[in-house]
């Protein structure tokens, strides 16, 4: 099994085992799904390319992170588009407080 995804034109990942192909692609996709800046924090969302399951499981390929403020370098890693969506949502509202 690929350890390294892209998303297909309907937005949904698919393995992509051939490096140099996944390499041109990173480099040129637009892999932001969420990003909210509030007050000193920035709450960002991408879809990540790689699997973060490391094979334990099935592909972790979205992840949240916090950049400032209280709550700065908190992370969140998801299965799905959805779930990340939904992750970012529960970011943002911790960052609200």
């Amino acid at each position: 099994m690929s350890d390294t995804f892209i998303l297909n034109e309907q937005g949904e990942p698919v393995p992509e085992p051939d490096l140099m192909k996944w390499g041109r692609w990173f480099e040129t996709s637009k892999r932001s799904v969420a990003q909210d800046e509030i007050g000193d924090a920035l709450v960002s969302t991408v879809f990540l390319g790689l699997d973060h399951a490391f094979g334990g499981g099935p592909p972790i390929l979205w992840k949240t992170m916090i950049f400032g403020g209280v709550h700065d370098g908190y992370q969140g890693r998801y299965v799905s588009r959805a779930a990340a969506l939904e992750g970012n949502a529960r970011a943002c509202d911790l960052v609200r407080g």
